[in-house]
């Protein structure tokens, strides 16, 4: 690494989220200035509203904001994927675009991170509080237990979009629409272990809402499935030994 590269990247997917950008920019800074040399990632994932302009306006402000844009929407995977791919720390925290995720918690996950590294290659944010209707809080639950089961991954909720971990582990994961509700068992089938630290979760900022439940109900279902086979076929590397 040389000296112009930061130590931590935040990787912040976006879709129309316009009204959220400038406070949740202003709040990362505030939680890592100091600690970290730091960059921002906010990935556009084909927005039509005005967050590309408001991203434009605070990059001319701040040197650490980069921006990596997609040409269409292509979905919360893909999204996070592309900001780490760009990512030039060798730590990566990401962090939901909608304001829910509290940037504070941050420096609490990657602390975790280095202290236990490099038997720990991810730390991943556990909601208390959830700020969402009784419906989809029920709907996440069964999710979770169902996963839980299939995939023993030890993890209550993969949903928090809150994580911390090794940009080259990532990297090495293999790649599918829906991969971050998985990184938990993904990350474990590396040989990693993985760590947790407990966030509150706060209401949206602004705007509504732009990944829904019921339309990936049936692909997220498809996905359990690849993961466990994923992980059932996984072979130990051989360990090589000379006479």
């Amino acid at each position: 690494m040389t000296t112009n590269e930061p130590a931590v990247s935040v990787v912040v997917p976006v879709r129309n989220e316009a009204g959220n950008v400038a406070p949740l920019v202003g709040e990362i800074a505030r939680a890592l200035e100091g600690h970290w040399t730091f960059e921002v990632v906010y990935v556009n994932d084909g927005s039509t509203d005005g967050t590309e302009a408001e991203l434009k306006r605070l990059m001319a402000q701040y040197p650490w904001l980069r921006r990596v844009r997609h040409a269409q929407s292509c979905g919360q995977s893909a999204a996070v994927r592309t900001g780490v791919a760009a990512a030039r720390g060798a730590l990566v925290a990401t962090i939901d675009g909608d304001g829910q995720n509290d940037p504070a918690f941050i420096p609490a996950m990657l602390r975790a991170l280095e202290a236990d590294a490099p038997r720990v290659a991810l730390i991943a944010g556990q909601r208390v509080g959830r700020k969402a209707s009784g419906f989809k809080k029920l709907q996440s639950r069964i999710a979770n237990a169902v996963r839980g089961t299939v995939l023993r991954d030890g993890t209550r909720d993969t949903g928090c979009g809150l994580k911390a971990f090794r940009r080259d582990v990532f990297l090495r994961l293999p790649y599918f629409d829906g991969l971050h509700r998985f990184l938990p068992a993904l990350v474990k089938r590396e040989g990693f272990a993985i760590g947790y630290v407990d966030v509150v979760d706060r209401p949206r900022g602004a705007g509504v809402s732009n990944y829904g439940m019921w339309d990936r109900l049936w692909v997220g279902i498809l996905d359990l499935a690849g993961v466990w086979w994923l992980i059932r076929r996984r072979k130990r590397v051989p360990e090589i030994v000379d006479d």
